[in-house]
């Protein structure tokens, strides 16, 4: 019982000399993973404009310049994670074409407005409404990080459009087309006077400040209407490529757990080889502790057993893994405590109780409890790697503080204790 206090009050003290020599700080560490923001951040307005192109029945009559017809929309979105949002805005779109004579909904089949290709000419322009779920490809694989300058954003959705034409007219005495005013579109064999659209596409973001990006959109829409004078519903592809601006509203970005950091000091050599000194004494204080520590439970009691099991009192723990404040990864000086512990296990048959503590003096609730479950899970893992059978370790936590010496020792509270299964 006393040499396992040794080796407590050691470890304590190596962490309070390493507490004492830096002043702790607490910042943000997106690596320890976020929390949610206020629902009144992470809000955005787009704008784009660009062209895409009209592929369906009779467009090969028409030349890829031809063909081609503007796009432009204005969406406003909220993200309520870093790799969820929903957007809905308007859009307007250009869509040139060419017809069938023979089943062009042109009043009486009129054969003068034929180009010389032998179709008829179509000129439409959409303007609807959207509705899109997007999907942050970057953040999902690579893991959030604040001020990346580059992310991929997958997004589908659904729009409807309402269609316009122009009127044609005939052609002129050089046999070119001409057309009248815009007219609102409808009919059985004409363009749809409205239709249903699927959209998907990659938005690639680029960051220009905290509140701009640049946006570059590749977008595929299928269009769900009569085109082409063809006489029947067809589904009809329109690619595009269209650039733009994002404005990001209130907090952008999203906030992480808080933990502590210790700033790097500068030190002269007399002073760098005093703090050597003092750590390579440490060293040796704590190996001859874990020593003692051996001895002591591998000391062989009177009994016809030929292994007999180490005497332990049930009051105290077989051993206590010690931390920083704020990590969970086993340090360098502890492994060597949690070997022993293992070479120990491997020696008897007994079964184990592993609790995780955390101090109550710092950090938030959400964040302590992370901690007990990585630390104490962390020691399981490492037992197991040693040898030890998993089904021989029940790991559990405990929300109280392990000590009840208060803030000032709360260093002795950061740790995994190691019992005797009862």
């Amino acid at each position: 019982m006393k040499k396992i206090t040794l080796l407590a009050l050691g470890c304590a003290m190596l962490m309070g000399f390493s507490a004492s020599a830096q002043e702790i700080t607490y910042v943000e560490d997106p690596a320890q993973g976020y929390t949610f923001n206020k629902f009144s951040d992470n809000w955005f307005i787009q704008a784009e404009g660009g062209a895409g192109v009209l592929l369906s029945t009779y467009d090969s009559d028409l030349s890829f310049v031809d063909r081609v017809g503007w796009k432009a929309d204005l969406a406003f979105g909220k993200w309520f994670t870093p790799i969820v949002a929903v957007r809905i805005g308007g859009e307007f779109a250009q869509h040139h074409g060419s017809a069938d004579p023979e089943y062009s909904n042109i009043s009486g089949a009129r054969f003068d407005l034929v180009n010389h290709d032998g179709r008829i000419d179509q000129n439409f322009n959409n303007v609807g409404a959207f509705a899109d779920v997007m999907i942050n490809l970057t953040n999902w694989w690579c893991g959030y990080r604040p001020g990346r300058i580059y992310n991929g954003v997958f997004y589908a959705g659904l729009g409807m459009n309402w269609t316009f034409e122009k009127e044609a007219k005939g052609t002129d005495a050089a046999g070119v087309q001409q057309y009248g005013s815009w007219k609102y579109a409808g009919g059985k064999n004409g363009p749809d006077s409205h239709m249903l659209t699927v959209r998907a596409g990659l938005l690639n973001t680029l960051r220009l400040s905290e509140k701009f990006d640049l946006l570059l959109d590749l977008r595929v829409d299928m269009l769900n209407r009569y085109v082409d004078g063809y006489g029947k519903r067809s589904y009809n592809f329109n690619p595009s490529v269209l650039v733009g601006f994002a404005y990001k509203f209130n907090k952008s970005e999203w906030t992480a757990p808080i933990v502590g950091i210790c700033p790097t000091w500068k030190y002269t050599d007399a002073e760098g080889d005093a703090l050597v000194a003092r750590l390579a004494a440490a060293d040796a204080k704590i190996a001859s502790l874990e020593k003692q520590l051996y001895d002591c439970l591998h000391r062989v009691t009177p009994t016809p057993d030929p292994k007999p099991s180490p005497v332990v009192s049930a009051d105290a723990p077989l051993a206590t893994i010690y931390y920083p404040i704020g990590k969970s990864a086993i340090t360098a000086e502890q492994k060597k405590v949690v070997e022993a512990v293992a070479n120990v296990m491997k020696d008897n048959d007994n079964n184990y109780v592993l609790t995780g503590w955390a101090d109550n003096y710092t950090g938030t609730d959400k964040i302590n409890a992370k901690l007990r479950k990585d630390r104490v899970n962390g020691v399981k893992d490492a037992l197991t790697k040693l040898g030890v059978g998993a089904d021989r370790l029940d790991a559990q936590i405990n929300d109280g503080n392990l000590t009840s010496f208060g803030p000032k020792c709360a260093a002795l509270d950061r740790a995994v204790t190691v019992n005797v299964a009862k």
